[in-house]
């Protein structure tokens, strides 16, 4: 505005001294008077720019000094130079600050690698280097699924779904086992944090062991103590009524042990990294069609049970492992319903993703035991879960099962008012059957 003034000032007195001239002498010198003037008056300007311009097009412009100028234009230059020393000053303000980061990155136990919106490495730590056999050198652009080729992560990536941790052993180094987060930021791009359990998984993996042989030990005897009991109880072999009440009891006991067995089994086989996802096409409404019949006699007519299926879809995966899944999800459902209750089974397809819901107008569950539920024997009501018969397994088995395909759980509840448990399964699982 400054210098728009100041060229208006210019242009109204060579205004005016013609104006003189043309009173004093005549037109024609007047004219030639202002013409010469507003002709060297642009000159001066288009000097100016021409030396504005060549200053620009340097390679590395703020590095240099700002060419000096006079009148206007050295106005210009001197604010020109003030805003590249603020520039320059935030920059190298910038540059410390990144160094800092990089330093403090580069001194954590866990890989760090940054990833851009196509999932090309931007930037890595010495930690992640080791991880992954990489050198950010060398390897800076590249997709990060060039350069770790497993399966695991490539769906891992995909599914976008980074709730949970990725266990993988490195390809390279089969000792090595790696605990793998990635953390969405900034404009779609994302963290890759890994982390070596190794020392962690072999202790799991003596826990699992101990679980595993222990569990398959009692199984025999409970087994054997089971039969004699009913046997007992089938031949009379007691009498007295305080006798029939005992064998009674403990034939239900050694059934809860031996389900219990049987649960933590499972749970040893899901958790085997060695057990790898079986492929194959599942018919899911046939499953949920047999589940139906099993829910109908399981509530024994106590329910009002429902089956809506909105899609002919099917899931790439276990079918044994997916209908343990689902069976667990809705026995507990009719389980946790009082008589005369209804439970709603629904098959559909939604945005590009497959989801099983199972919905009741059970007891419900308070909001803070919902992130909990799927822990090995979390109770919200000890009594409540001894006379349903439960384990305190099934839900962490559900949420093994789910891991393995990709899928997550979602629990809405509210005490009274029933609950809804939802599987959403990501779309590389889902295979849609075209009609016609």
């Amino acid at each position: 505005m400054y210098h728009f003034s100041g060229n208006l000032i210019v242009v109204m007195l060579l205004t005016a001294v013609a104006g003189g001239l043309w009173l004093i002498l005549d037109i024609t010198t007047a004219l030639l008077f202002y013409s010469v003037s507003l002709l060297l008056l642009v000159a001066y300007h288009l000097y100016y720019l021409t030396v504005l311009d060549k200053w620009l097009q340097i390679q590395d412009p703020i590095s240099t000094a700002v060419p000096d100028g006079s009148g206007i234009w050295g106005d210009v230059f001197a604010r020109l130079a003030r805003l590249i020393r603020i520039q320059s000053q935030s920059n190298q303000q910038l540059s410390q600050a990144f160094e800092r980061l990089r330093r403090a990155t580069s001194a954590m136990p866990e890989g760090v690698i940054i990833l851009d919106e196509s999932d090309r490495i931007e930037w890595c730590n010495p930690v992640s280097e080791k991880h992954f056999g990489i050198d950010f050198k060398r390897d800076a652009d590249q997709q990060i699924t060039f350069l770790v080729r497993q399966q695991q992560f490539a769906e891992y990536l995909l599914t976008h779904n980074y709730s949970e941790p990725l266990v993988v052993k490195q390809a390279r180094n089969q000792e090595l086992i790696l605990s793998l987060q990635l953390v969405p930021y900034g404009d779609k791009q994302k963290l890759l944090i890994s982390r070596d359990i190794t020392s962690l998984e072999r202790v799991e993996t003596m826990r699992r062991d101990f679980v595993a042989n222990v569990s398959h030990e009692l199984r025999t005897p409970l087994t054997v103590i089971g039969g004699f009991f009913e046997t007992a109880a089938e031949e009379n072999w007691i009498s007295s009524e305080m006798g029939k009440r005992a064998l009674i009891l403990m034939t239900d006991q050694t059934s809860r042990m031996q389900r219990l067995v049987e649960d933590l089994l499972t749970l040893s086989r899901l958790e085997n990294t060695q057990n790898q996802v079986q492929d194959e096409n599942i018919n899911i409404n046939e499953i949920l069609y047999e589940l139906y019949n099993e829910a109908e006699s399981l509530s024994a007519g106590r329910h009002h049970i429902n089956l809506t299926l909105n899609t002919d879809a099917k899931l790439r995966g276990s079918a044994d492992e997916l209908r343990s899944a689902f069976s667990n999800l809705v026995t507990n459902a009719i389980r946790y319903t009082s008589d005369g209750g209804k439970v709603d089974l629904r098959w559909s397809y939604e945005n590009g993703k497959s989801v099983f819901t199972v919905q009741d107008s059970g007891i419900g569950i308070d909001k803070e035991h919902i992130p909990r539920l799927a822990e090995r024997f979390y109770r919200i009501d000890l009594s409540r879960s001894q006379e349903t018969g439960g384990t305190g397994l099934g839900l962490a088995i559900v949420k093994h099962i789910l891991s393995r395909h990709q899928a997550h759980l979602e629990i809405v509840s509210e005490p009274g008012k029933g609950s809804s448990f939802s599987v959403w399964f990501p779309e590389n699982r889902t295979v849609v059957v075209e009609n016609g």
